[in-house]
């Protein structure tokens, strides 16, 4: 897949995927306004036009990458598994995704609700995964 930032800067291509999650934690509802709508590419991303990327350590575990011309969010990269998690918005090609989970979901302030039928991961839920994958 193909997706391009508002300015078109930056180019990112990662494997075609089709399912998407939402993330609900504060630090994504912060950085976007809402709730974060990606997609989990894996380690197989290639970022075209960096001199214009700008990343920024939100934690200890995750970096978050956004155009430093037009500001669009380009990524949210797991650093202990290198994965990628791209914004869907990014893609704009008609590929027909699949709204599959969400996580921090007790995090997800009342004032919105989405009618799909996803998984749903606790705070608690996510860490003990994310404990899991730096164990093994």
């Amino acid at each position: 897949m193909e997706g391009k930032c508002l300015c078109g800067a930056i180019t990112v291509r990662t494997p075609d995927k089709k399912s998407i999650d939402a993330c609900h934690c504060g630090m994504c509802r912060r950085w976007g306004g809402g709730p974060a709508l990606g997609v989990s590419c894996g380690s197989n991303v290639q970022v075209d036009g960096d001199d214009k990327l700008k990343v920024y350590q939100s934690s200890d575990w995750a970096q978050r990458a956004f155009c430093g011309e037009c500001g669009t969010h380009i990524y949210y990269k797991l650093l202990p598994t290198n994965e990628y998690f791209v914004p869907v918005g990014l893609f704009q090609d008609g590929i027909e995704f699949e709204f599959t989970e969400q996580i921090f979901i007790d995090r997800k302030p009342s004032y919105y609700e989405f009618a799909n039928q996803t998984s749903n991961l606790t705070e608690a839920e996510i860490f003990a995964k994310f404990a899991s994958i730096e164990n093994t």
